[in-house]
């Protein structure tokens, strides 16, 4: 198959980070509204696997909680400057696993940015904590802070597999 045959490698991370925002957002959609969750606080499942209602007023694992209004519009701002660059750096991706890490990070940071705007809070569900409770894992967190975290991890391989791309030499030189 010759290259211009070929998807491109940013419509695949377009169509990944769309599919990831789709997935976030349909999945917070049926917590808040099909389930009720808030109204019940949490479902069991599994003995490592619940159903956690959270408002996460922070960005991952609770970090940086937004205690005012400005600070909850600068997480909104600070979430839009990343998706904006990493969607930048999506159009330049020189393999297919770059794209696939961007469209990750992309979709999930538009999917919590959403959250964020239209609540204040981002909201988050899915809690593994069992398995590890008390002391190792006490998070919860939604399918956009899942593909953030995997996204971030495929870029750190990529990065180890392949190092920074040569970069052309000028003729000044």
């Amino acid at each position: 198959m010759s290259e211009t045959a070929q998807p491109s490698r940013f419509g695949f991370g377009l169509a990944l980070a769309a599919l990831i925002l789709a997935a976030d957002q349909t999945s917070k959609q049926w917590v808040l509204a099909g389930v009720r969750l808030p109204d019940i606080g949490q479902i069991y499942i599994t003995p490592f696997f619940d159903l956690t209602f959270v408002k996460n007023y922070g960005i991952s694992f609770g970090l940086l909680k937004a205690g005012s209004e400005f600070e909850r519009w600068l997480l909104v701002g600070l979430s839009g400057t990343i998706a904006t660059i990493f969607l930048l750096w999506m159009r330049q991706a020189p393999r297919l696993l770059s794209a696939t890490a961007l469209g990750l990070v992309v979709g999930g940071a538009v999917g919590n940015m959403i959250d964020r705007t239209r609540f204040g809070y981002v909201v988050d569900f899915l809690d593994f904590s069992g398995i590890w409770r008390p002391h190792f894992f006490n998070y919860v967190f939604n399918v956009a802070d899942a593909a953030i975290t995997i996204g971030a991890v495929l870029l750190i391989i990529d990065f180890m597999l392949h190092g920074e791309e040569p970069r052309p030499k000028t003729a000044d030189k």
